[in-house]
């Protein structure tokens, strides 16, 4: 990426078109800072799952265990409980119906552990109500696989084409597809918000936690939830790289 902020500033100085390269180089400043924000808030995350995966779960009962209880509780009786390797693997998988819990998750008994594990099953939840934003999610998978892999290369061929002729449509095909990739970072937010918030929901209404622990639950999802606003950001601002991009090299 870095190579074509540098282009982008090389264009601007040459045609003398200060904003955009400045424009530019502001966007790599804030690239900047969401790679270090993205990495500040995995390290907090890792830090407070750590910190909360010490707490012991009362009663002793696993991730799994208490992931299955709070799916038949809310009659979701059609999701199967899994075993993934790894380590924050944790996912819910609608094709398979089955939530995949993380060798940190699934035999530990800590409040953290809980915690994911109840989370994952908000995503069941949600799917067995027809959350609406999990249901768009679900339909720009495929649309977002497609798009993620070929965006780049669509816009270096747009680029190309662009300088020989000045024709931008190509251009901005690519930055489509990358928007959708943005568009499905963006959806992602309500539908992890809620599942945590369902979790968490649930979690108040067993009483099987104390006001500590339910903190611990509390923070270890609220920061788990903040990776994926900063992959939106992180997203939405890549987006407008490649347009600031492409208008500097039409001021060339």
């Amino acid at each position: 990426m870095s190579e074509f902020i540098l282009q982008a500033g090389y264009y601007g100085y040459q045609s003398g078109a200060y904003a955009p390269a400045a424009a530019n180089y502001g966007m790599y400043g804030l690239m900047i800072v969401i790679a270090i924000a993205g990495y500040a808030v995995q390290a907090r995350l890792q830090s407070v799952f750590s910190k909360y995966s010490k707490e012991p779960m009362p009663g002793g009962l696993t991730g799994a265990q208490m992931a299955e209880k709070m799916l038949r509780e809310n009659n979701v009786h059609n999701v199967k409980i899994t075993h993934v390797s790894g380590h924050l693997t944790d996912h819910f998988n609608p094709a398979t119906m089955t939530v995949n819990l993380s060798d940190s998750v699934y035999s530990s008994s800590s409040i953290a552990a809980v915690a994911v594990a109840c989370h994952e099953c908000g995503h069941a939840v949600q799917h067995a109500q027809g959350y609406a934003p999990l249901v768009l999610r679900s339909q720009l998978v495929p649309v977002v696989n497609i798009s993620s892999r070929l965006a780049t290369i669509v816009i270096l061929v747009g680029i190309g084409i662009m300088a020989a002729t000045n024709n931008e449509t190509v251009c901005w095909i690519g930055v489509g597809m990358i928007g959708m990739s943005a568009l499905f970072s963006i959806v992602t937010l309500p539908v992890e918000y809620n599942a945590s918030a369902r979790a968490l929901a649930w979690l108040t209404r067993t009483r099987m936690l104390n006001d500590r622990q339910m903190e611990g639950a509390r923070t270890s999802l609220r920061w788990a939830a903040r990776t994926y606003l900063v992959a939106a950001i992180s997203a939405v601002a890549t987006v407008l790289y490649y347009v600031m991009l492409i208008f500097g090299r039409r001021n060339d």
